[in-house]
């Protein structure tokens, strides 16, 4: 019984220190699934905190499974893949939640557009945690994406696992 008691204390602890956004030198790692109209994948990011609320990165994501075209063709590696710089808005603070909880929306420069996010982190303890992200494309590097074009600039839904450095 004083295993299970000492054990609880300790989680109990280790939950209250989780924190979801330091501000300046806080490091975040996301891995995790990408959803989109004709494929899912992997995303990858992480982001850097530049002061209170801001916050700079990287994301790239490669698609796994991806339906053929009209014609039967797959995409090559160079349709699948994509790469993005971000800035975000660490905003859960601002909007007094909880610390282990952080919205942030942001923008993103990546290799086929220009683009938004808007994501959610919680942190179960101080170096683990969930989020979720949505992003959509605000302009295309293309006037009109057409077949495989499409992979990359269209709306996406991330889910994953999420880690302090």
């Amino acid at each position: 019984m004083k295993k299970i008691i000492t054990l609880a204390l300790l989680l109990t602890v280790g939950l209250s220190q989780a924190q979801a956004f330091k501000g300046a030198g806080d490091v975040k790692f996301d891995l995790g699934a990408t959803i989109q109209n004709g494929g899912s994948g992997i995303r990858v990011s992480t982001d850097f905190g530049l002061g209170e609320n801001m916050s700079f990165g990287i994301a790239s994501s490669y698609l796994l499974s991806v339906s053929n075209d009209a014609l039967g063709n797959k995409p090559e590696f160079g349709d699948r893949i994509d790469l993005k710089g971000r800035f975000s808005a660490n905003l859960g603070n601002v909007f007094e939640l909880d610390p282990k909880m952080d919205i942030y929306p942001g923008l993103d420069l990546g290799l086929r557009n220009f683009g938004a996010h808007l994501g959610f982190r919680y942190f179960f303890t101080e170096g683990f945690g969930i989020f979720t992200e949505a992003g959509i494309p605000i302009a295309s590097y293309k006037t009109n994406p057409i077949g495989f074009d499409k992979l990359n600039n269209q709306f996406t839904f991330n889910v994953g696992a999420s880690f302090n450095l």
